[in-house]
């Protein structure tokens, strides 16, 4: 049975404790056939051909790269102190194109290279499900622009406090984590669109019988888990 997508706000000790139990997972169950993948190639009559199913597992194979990094140094994703360590190796790091990736050791450097390989993943499955290309280009400059903005965010003084009070509020601080979570939530979400509804969102209710209220809020939804029950 397929493990619900996460709801609402979620601590990053959590949300890291979901993904490296989730992910392997997911992973067997596609190495067992029991799910095609990528889950971009997913239809309707498919198991797990629902939009929500894709979207979220579409989802968990751009997050596979950083859950691989080796040392379990989360602290650089989802701790204060090492925001900044973590988003000066991001922006100092050279963006590349690959989805087959190899680690050196050193853990900002190669948390770096897992999430633009992340980035590039979700690039690869948008051509994959016919995402418009206009809506495809420019990914790893648009998170890098979210990075600069985080570290600006960081070098202000009290930082710190005011993400230990965000994060008490169940409100999300520009942490790492959350930046590369909810970016790949985003574009994930294309992904899902043109896998299941087709290129056009309009057309496709001509086309396949889908619940009346689906479409509006899957257009509405910021998760997949804000789909369940339908």
């Amino acid at each position: 049975m397929a493990t619900a997508p996460l709801r609402g706000f979620i601590t990053p000790d959590l949300l890291l404790e979901y993904l490296t139990k989730r992910i392997p997972k997911y992973l067997d169950d596609t190495d067992q056939g029991k799910l095609i993948y990528p889950a971009c190639k997913r239809t309707l009559s498919d198991g797990g051909g629902d939009v929500a199913a894709v979207w979220d597992d579409t989802r968990l194979e751009a997050m596979r790269y950083v859950v691989a990094v080796p040392g379990r140094e989360f602290g650089l994703l989802c701790e204060a102190a090492r925001q900044l360590e973590m988003i000066d190796a991001y922006l100092f790091h050279r963006p590349h194109a690959d989805t087959v990736i190899d680690f050196t050791g050193t853990a900002t450097a190669d948390f770096s290279t897992a999430i633009v390989a992340g980035l590039n993943w979700l690039t690869h499955c948008a051509q994959l499900a016919g995402v418009d290309p206009t809506r495809q280009s420019g990914t790893i400059r648009h998170f890098r622009k979210l990075v600069t903005l985080a570290q600006q965010w960081w070098l202000t003084e009290g930082a710190g406090d005011r993400c230990a009070q965000l994060l008490s509020g169940e409100e999300q601080p520009p942490l790492m984590l959350y930046l590369v979570w909810s970016e790949y939530t985003r574009l994930a979400k294309t992904v899902a669109e043109a896998a299941i509804f087709g290129a056009s969102v309009n057309r496709s209710t001509k086309l396949v019988v889908l619940p009346a209220d689906l479409i509006p809020r899957f257009e509405a939804a910021r998760d997949p888990g804000d789909l369940s029950g339908i």
